[in-house]
């Protein structure tokens, strides 16, 4: 009991802004238009927690979310909205919510190529399973950890915190529950890749690569970003963007 209510509270603290909100990128019709089911879209974060992941993985996203289309079976905000994201939030777990919920946020939306469907179908299926879960207590309390004093750690050694512990912090972290879904469906996002002989005996020297699956707790949202199996979506371009139609202030 006790360390529920302790839970719930770091978790409120967390949560909590703390830093502006970053300017979006583009107009609310323009991501509106833009977005498709399977999208992930990536969020730059103004919360206590989303200022500590943006400093472990030296990235401007500290939050995904999982784009499904209003016609995913998500429900529907009091509004009367569809809900058409599906994302682990750190006080209630995972959860639905309409893409209007980051209207004014700076979005960046990485696309999968080449999904049907079925596959489609089946992340929508597996995101509705996934509902309602909540974090591991231990894991609230190791993102916490890293917030309280932020540790003095070279750039380049920062994103290795986050697999460290007995209760591994990446668990809670939104991305994990996005890259497990992507890899239901063995689409990659960061694989592993290990050379090997290719036993041609006409070519000693020639190598094929193997891809591994890497564990789902050491995704962040940068990884999407820099994937190479997720296209970069920039809704401002998307609209047929013409540089010479801008009305320049000085002019």
């Amino acid at each position: 009991m006790f360390l529920n209510w302790l839970a719930k509270r770091l978790a409120a603290y967390l949560t909590k802004q703390v830093a502006q909100q970053s300017v979006r990128t583009s107009t609310w019709e323009a991501l509106e238009r833009s977005v498709r089911p399977g999208d992930v879209l990536l969020v730059e974060g103004d919360t206590r927690i989303s200022v500590a992941i943006k400093y472990l993985t030296q990235s401007t996203w500290s939050h995904s979310t999982l784009y499904l289309g209003p016609d995913a079976g998500l429900g529907t905000s009091d509004a009367g909205e569809p809900h058409t994201l599906v994302e682990a939030d750190l006080e209630v777990g995972i959860r639905s919510l309409p893409l209007s919920f980051y209207r004014n946020s700076h979005t960046r939306i990485c696309r999968p190529v080449g999904l049907d469907d079925e596959n489609i179908r089946e992340l929508t299926e597996y995101a509705l399973s996934r509902l309602g879960n909540q974090y591991d207590l231990k894991n609230v309390f190791d993102l916490a950890r890293y917030l309280i004093q932020t540790p003095p750690v070279p750039a380049r050694h920062r994103h290795k915190l986050l697999s460290f512990g007995s209760g591994d912090p990446t668990r809670a972290i939104c991305s994990t529950f996005i890259a497990e879904g992507f890899q239901r469906l063995r689409y990659p996002i960061l694989p592993t890749i290990d050379s090997i002989p290719s036993d041609d005996p006409n070519c000693r020297h020639c190598i094929r690569e193997h891809f591994r699956i890497r564990q789902t707790s050491l995704f962040t949202p940068r990884d999407f970003d820099a994937s190479p199996y997720f296209r970069i979506i920039k809704p401002t371009l998307e609209e047929k963007f013409d540089f010479r139609a801008i009305n320049w202030a000085d002019l």
